[in-house]
């Protein structure tokens, strides 16, 4: 604080208009009783930094007395801000979701890492979303204590979640809500901040780690140039015009949602509360995403993300939408009024399709052009998914957007086919290529296959030549609502960063598993006895943004997830039979 007034004092006397803008992060402490005084305690020392350097600390507050007698500093430095304080010409006001704490002395409900405590108690102290039922106060209540305390300028100067595109911008629109009602209110709240413009890296710790963790801002630095989210878009929305009415804002925010609540949930719900503070108004009805192949494991894990995620969804299968069929297409699309579409929908069976040409070509050139048409008419955004198979595998580096497409099957021809028909139809359509897919939910994905094997002892074979990009499902569903929501269009490469041959992920999955590869085999591909022809080097790079981490990563994440599922039965089933096994599938669905 020392260092505040004397740099101003120094700034002022080349710019005696210069004006500070002191910032704080400025949270809450709730607590059991028996830590009500550690809770007051720490309500009392958010305020030093505004306490000091308005002049507010005086001998008799309990924060002199602690920083005197507890901290040594001495008086004489003390009373000098209240002889010569340096008030802020506004209060930059920072508050997030984990601003607001709860402190519990029932420890075993908590994990060891929020265990501290002070020289009377021992406690957890952990974020008070995750635990209070009533949930936070929230960011209306912690700025009007400010200006009740202090009745001076104020802005929020960080409004940011890391968390997926429509939760950062739900949580935006619940800061701006309660800003608006402040300043209707007569709180001299002078503007909100979307802290950071261009994301951050490892801020969910805090930079203790090199995760190389990304959150995206307004902008997406993981591409060429900065990339406009919609955080971008719903940030001049409400600059030029108060409000914003993107779809994706229907929908709640996870911390109004039961599913915040990670530990026991402490006190009861305040339904005498006039209000609820994190809730701006919405829509009575939220618009949906229509999701088509809903009971495909690509289309299941699209139905899941957006239950997750708070996305309003329509789930269609085969038996009720059949794509090819107008009158039902339209029908649905009539009575859905989505104001996205996610096809999810198609055929995969990469050997079976040298058989079944006919059926291929329906259902990944036909089913989608068709799709892409009612769509294109109706204004109603549209993603869609295709594969590596695009490509021949002749290249010696990762293939990009612009690269030409060559495949070599018919499972390949029909998704460049299909790409081509639906961008021809819906320009602003969204086309996600991706790679060799798995996931914790499948039973059936290659890496599944391969650790139950293993864990048997049973013999199991895989391609030792042939090269992917291998894709944590659960990240690419969640990039391609991001893009979707983004509004972005075209062609983009989805995949893991990481280029692995077949025999190289399943040695990959079972050293995250635990598991012994005396019984992996490789296998060449032209030893394989495969009917399909396959390219040899496939691996997805993007020139527009990479949005997905390290493969390493995503099969960790795999065998952390289906261990937490399935616990002792992760690897546990039916094991294919003795014989080698292959992948079949690129873009599993």
């Amino acid at each position: 604080m020392h260092g505040v007034r004397a740099a101003m004092r120094a700034i002022r006397e080349l710019v005696p208009g210069a004006r500070l803008v002191q910032t704080e992060d400025l949270g809450k402490t709730h607590a059991v009783r028996t830590l009500a005084y550690q809770a007051r305690f720490e309500n009392e020392r958010r305020w030093l930094t505004f306490d000091l350097l308005t002049g507010r600390l005086g001998p008799e507050a309990r924060m002199w007395r602690h920083l005197h007698r507890g901290c040594a500093v001495r008086e004489s430095e003390l009373a000098s801000f209240v002889e010569d304080p340096c008030p802020p010409d506004l209060l930059g006001i920072n508050h997030y979701l984990t601003s607001e704490r709860f402190l519990d002395r029932r420890l075993a409900r908590y994990p060891a890492s929020t265990h501290g405590g002070n020289r009377r108690h021992r406690y957890a102290d952990v974020e008070a979303v995750r635990v209070l039922a009533a949930g936070p106060d929230g960011p209306a209540r912690v700025l009007r204590e400010a200006w009740d305390r202090y009745g001076r300028p104020m802005a929020v100067t960080e409004c940011h979640l890391g968390c997926t595109r429509e939760q950062q911008m739900r949580w935006l629109a619940a800061v701006w809500a309660a800003a608006q009602d402040l300043r209707a209110d007569g709180v001299d709240l002078r503007a909100v901040t979307a802290w950071s413009t261009f994301g951050a890296f490892d801020w969910a710790s805090l930079l203790t780690r090199d995760d190389g963790h990304y959150e995206p801002g307004a902008f997406d630095v993981r591409a060429p140039a900065p990339r406009a989210t919609a955080l971008a878009g719903m940030m001049r929305d409400l600059a030029t015009r108060g409000a914003c009415d993107h779809p994706a804002l229907d929908g709640p925010g996870w911390w109004e949602s039961p599913q915040r609540l990670m530990y026991w949930p402490a006190g009861r719900i305040d339904r005498r509360r006039d209000e609820t503070p994190l809730r701006p108004a919405r829509h009575a009805a939220p618009r949906r995403v229509l999701v088509t192949g809903a009971r495909g494991t690509l289309g299941h894990a699209v139905v899941r993300a957006c239950e997750e995620r708070g996305l309003a969804y329509h789930a269609a299968s085969r038996p009720e939408l059949d794509l090819l069929d107008e009158a039902a297409l339209v029908a649905v699309l009539d009575a859905v009024r989505p104001w996205a579409v996610v096809n999810a929908a198609g055929y995969a069976r990469i050997d079976d399709a040298e058989r079944e040409r006919d059926a291929c070509w329906r259902e990944n050139v036909c089913a989608p052009a068709a799709l892409a048409r009612a769509c294109a008419q109706r204004g109603i955004a549209l993603v869609t998914f295709s594969s590596d198979l695009v490509f021949d595998g002749a290249l010696d580096r990762p293939y990009v957007e612009a690269d030409a497409t060559a495949p070599l099957g018919a499972l390949g021809s029909s998704h460049a086919a299909g790409e081509r028909a639906v961008l021809d139809a819906h320009p602003a359509a969204l086309v996600v290529r991706t790679s060799a897919c798995f996931g914790p939910s499948s039973d059936r994905d290659f890496i599944t296959l391969a650790l139950r094997a293993l864990a048997a002892d049973a013999p199991f074979a895989a391609l030792s030549d042939v090269v992917v990009s291998p894709t944590y499902r659960p990240a690419l569903v969640d990039a391609a609502l991001d893009l979707l929501i983004d509004g972005e269009r075209g062609v983009w490469h989805v995949a893991n960063a990481g280029a692995l041959t077949w025999y190289e992920l399943a040695r990959a999955a079972a050293h995250h598993a635990g598991l012994s590869t005396a019984t992996l085999v490789p296998v060449p591909l032209d030893a394989a006895g495969l009917t399909a022809p396959r390219p040899r080097f496939s691996p997805l790079a993007s020139e527009r943004g990479t949005i997905l981490g390290d493969v390493d990563r995503a099969v960790r994440a795999y065998v952390d997830t289906r261990r937490r599922l399935r616990g002792t039965h992760a690897w546990a089933g039916h094991t294919e039979p003795a014989r080698p096994l292959v992948p079949t599938l690129s873009l599993q669905r």
